[in-house]
């Protein structure tokens, strides 16, 4: 069950999320535990960890970090991740979701796809950069990675 059954975030401290945003993270939270694709690789010669995971996420000393356990609370693996690669992707999908929210009040359906295409792209390259800084950590695909990157934007510092 190489999977993420349950996540934690830890945002105490952050601002408060606008209700659109908020509703973005339920939604990311609620999709991600339905349907992921999540595990961790073995060390050494140790055996890749099974799962299910569950996974708390953090920022901390301006890094962000990922703990992964088993269901039971057994430590599996800890990464601590720098914010750098984040921030510009980061910045770039707040201000595109902000122009989506804003053009679904106002725009007709064929601006709202524009935009909403737009953000989709932003929302992927996100997604691509969190594989890319996971690599050799733990393996996930891109509909998890996706989600997780959704959830990754309400903790980096100056989004």
């Amino acid at each position: 069950m190489n999977k993420i059954t349950r996540i934690d975030i830890d945002d105490q401290g952050f601002a408060a999320l606008t209700p659109e945003i908020e509703q973005e993270r339920k939604v990311a939270i609620y999709d991600l535990l339905e349907d992921n694709d999540f595990s961790v690789p073995g060390r050494g010669d140790a055996p890749a960890p099974e799962g299910p995971f569950a996974l708390a996420l953090a920022a901390r000393d301006g890094r962000l970090v990922f703990e992964v356990s088993s269901e039971a609370g057994a430590p599996v693996a800890a990464f601590h991740l720098s914010f750098g690669p984040f921030r510009q992707v980061v910045k770039d999908y707040f201000q595109i979701c902000h122009s989506y929210f804003e053009a679904v009040k106002r725009l007709p359906p064929s601006q709202i796809e524009a935009i909403d295409m737009a953000r989709r792209g932003i929302h992927n390259e996100g997604a691509r950069v969190l594989q890319e800084r996971l690599e050799g950590k733990a393996d996930l695909d891109i509909d998890t990675a996706r989600r997780l990157f959704t959830l990754i934007c309400v903790l980096t510092p100056g989004a």
